[in-house]
């Protein structure tokens, strides 16, 4: 097997495994905790799960970002982030800064003391917002997926 099959292989494994744990969280997950009758129930159940899922993103995300660069580099496609037919090209590096930026920086920094604070006064509260904010990453990434998809094979949307 060629090395360049071999990255898109990689890649794309990577993504399932990296965006089919975000849908499993945002659809199953969350929406089970926020039915929990205690809030230390919440809580503690939540970071257990996501926790462990953290790991495998950092995981995936950091492969996705080294065999997408190592595809653009081989293909010499660079000049595709200067064309508008391309914009799924702009939409995958925009999904992957955002979730390494919550991954390796907001979440062990910022993000946990904040859930830990906000979720002990208010979980109901807390967990809305959070859900919302996986909801939202969650379609920014399914759409992202559609139109690399699409564009892979030729289909532009315009």
């Amino acid at each position: 097997m060629e090395y360049f099959t071999l990255a898109r292989v990689l890649h794309v494994v990577a993504v399932v495994l990296w965006i089919g744990g975000v849908s499993m969280v945002t659809t199953v997950i969350i929406p089970a905790v926020k039915k929990m009758k205690s809030k230390e129930e919440q809580i503690e159940t939540f970071e257990k799960i996501e926790g462990r899922f953290a790991i495998q993103a950092k995981i995936t995300t950091l492969i996705t970002a080294i065999t997408g660069f190592y595809m653009v580099y081989v293909l010499d496609a660079w000049y595709r982030f200067l064309e508008p037919r391309f914009w799924w090209f702009h939409a995958m590096v925009i999904v992957w800064v955002l979730f390494t930026v919550v991954l390796y920086i907001l979440e062990p920094f910022v993000l946990h003391k904040l859930f830990k604070k906000y979720a002990n006064q208010n979980p109901e509260k807390t967990f809305k917002i959070m859900h919302r904010a996986h909801w939202f990453l969650l379609l920014l990434s399914l759409i992202t997926i559609v139109g690399a998809v699409a564009g892979c094979h030729g289909w532009f949307f315009f």
